[in-house]
């Protein structure tokens, strides 16, 4: 099953020191910048990438739908929110989509139509472990990696997370 990273573009920004230190300078740059270490990360792992932004204020030109380096960037259309984007394409996605944001609200509804969720804070961690790799040349696919430790010490049921938790951490455990 294909993942589709989905992923609250101001909101990773905002929550990351180094792109909110770049964001307050000069807010394209800020996402100039978070393309690029997508488009790192994309590297590594070849999953489905897109960002959503908030196209509130913005330009008209900038309510367009654009693709730089393989990463899909969408930004809302005037007087709709960034929110209510991901939250229908969460819908429409539901269990093939992965939710890159730490707003309550979103999270909340997306993990309710059966989609996994990630705290930004936590997915900037993977992006800059993948731009570390990507500067290192170190670019292979860890697929083949044991991830199943054999153990004979048995788990009864009470110790058991819930087929939907179970899902989310397997799909956190794909980045």
């Amino acid at each position: 099953m294909s993942l589709h990273i989905i992923i609250d573009g101001y909101n990773l920004i905002r929550a990351s020191e180094k792109l909110s230190e770049i964001d307050s300078y000069d807010i394209s740059k800020g996402r100039d910048v978070l393309v690029d270490m997508l488009a790192a990360y994309k590297k590594i792992k070849h999953h489905k990438i897109t960002i959503i932004f908030d196209g509130t204020n913005a330009l008209a030109f900038s309510t367009c739908n654009d693709r730089q380096k393989g990463i899909k960037i969408k930004f809302s259309a005037q007087g709709e929110l960034a929110d209510s984007v991901i939250k229908k394409m969460a819908q429409k996605e539901k269990e093939k989509a992965l939710i890159v944001s730490s707003d309550k609200g979103i999270t909340d509804y997306c993990s309710s139509v059966g989609s996994a969720i990630i705290g930004s804070l936590e997915f900037e961690d993977k992006l800059f472990m993948a731009s570390y790799m990507v500067q290192k040349g170190v670019e292979e696919d860890y697929r083949d990696r044991k991830t199943w430790n054999f153990t004979t010490k048995k788990k009864g049921p009470k110790h058991r997370l819930s087929r939907k938790k179970r899902k989310n951490i397997l799909k956190v455990k794909k980045l």
